[in-house]
């Protein structure tokens, strides 16, 4: 009965939903999120994890589509690329491209779900899972330590610390995809304005489908910037007066 004893604990600490932190701690999780996207060496030293969740959006699109994925590398640079095989038009790449920009708020606005909900468990273990997946398909390195060390801070998170401080940090990182997110698309926007980012995926979509690249960066922009509206109301919904 031991095995099943374990099991039946296991389900209860994931299934069972933690209170919400107070308002202030919400609050200064957003702020504290807000400082790291908008200071310029903040940023440079946690861009890397919007990288992530931007090439794992690719890479999970290319596997739901059916594509072939046939690696992911991720550099110190902050950049990264996924290698996928398959038709070179059609709906599987078109959906494939389109993934990256937005699949750092679009997390973003799950691990929001999750966590307004109570079930931070739930959101860190599912972040575990994603990144030993993406380990698995790392094609250099770099990207092997840098998903290794990010995957042990998480563990340590989910496993040693007291449930509040996994409540708080399940609010700055949800707040941070969410704001995160929605950055690189603004630095796409300016690269492409000065002739930077030629082979940007906006510019891979242009040229698969019937619309220009910049449609592409203002539907990303769009979507991002819903999914921070919608992920602000989830952590801290405001409640109107009575008439």
């Amino acid at each position: 009965m031991a095995p099943l004893e374990t099991l039946d604990a296991l389900w209860t600490r994931l299934t069972t939903a933690q209170p919400t932190p107070p308002l202030w701690i919400i609050a200064l999780a957003a702020l504290a999120a807000l400082v790291v996207v908008l200071h310029p060496t903040a940023w440079h030293l946690s861009r890397g994890l919007i990288t992530v969740a931007h090439e794992g959006g690719h890479a999970v699109v290319a596997l739901l589509t059916r594509r072939k994925l046939q690696g992911i590398r991720l550099h110190s640079d902050t950049s990264g690329v996924t290698l996928t095989r398959g038709r070179p038009t059609g709906p599987g790449m078109i959906f494939t491209a389109a993934a990256g920009y937005i699949a750092p708020s679009l997390i973003g606005l799950g691990a929001a779900w999750l966590t307004a909900a109570g079930y931070v468990t739930i959101f860190l273990w599912t972040v575990l899972v994603l990144l030993a997946g993406m380990l698995l398909m790392i094609r250099n390195i770099y990207g092997a330590v840098a998903l290794v060390t990010i995957g042990g801070a998480v563990f340590t998170l989910s496993m040693y610390t007291a449930p509040e401080v996994q409540g708080w940090g399940a609010h700055a990182a949800s707040w941070f995809l969410l704001l995160g997110g929605i950055r690189p698309i603004l630095e796409l926007r300016r690269k492409r304005r000065r002739g930077r980012a030629p082979d940007s995926d906006a510019d891979q979509l242009a040229r698969l489908t019937p619309f220009p690249a910049g449609f592409f960066v203002f539907l990303f922009l769009l979507i991002s910037v819903a999914a921070l509206a919608t992920g602000a109301y989830l952590l801290a919904p405001i409640t109107l007066p009575p008439l």
